[in-house]
């Protein structure tokens, strides 16, 4: 189990970072901050978008939250917030982000 909000951190951003590869864009990539956004143009709800976040991790006040998803598919996903990281919580991140993809490419949004 890590317990080090650096370790948890890149752990989990290692586990996004091949999402760029698969059309997303990484905008911030810091050493307390990542994220990955779809910059195709795309229509939500009668709404035109030219970018579409999809996740996020973040070392804040003493933890790590991760968030997924767009504004709008709240109902599908709430940020996690951790200050460990077991094996299981990993693979759950992994299966959220894989689903949120899915969604993605269905939709059309990737």
């Amino acid at each position: 189990m890590k317990t080090d909000l650096i370790e948890i951190f890149q752990t989990i951003r290692a586990a996004l970072q091949p999402y760029t590869t698969l059309g997303f864009t990484c905008r911030i990539n810091s050493e307390e901050k990542y994220d990955l956004w779809s910059d195709k143009n795309i229509e939500v709800d009668g709404e035109k978008r030219t970018e579409t976040f999809f996740a996020s991790l973040v070392i804040e006040d003493g933890h790590v939250t991760f968030s997924l998803l767009p504004e709008g598919l709240a109902e599908y996903e709430r940020p996690m917030i951790m200050t460990e990281l077991d094996d299981l919580t990993l693979n759950l991140i992994e299966d959220k982000v894989a689903a949120g993809y899915k969604i993605f490419k269905e939709q059309e949004w990737v």
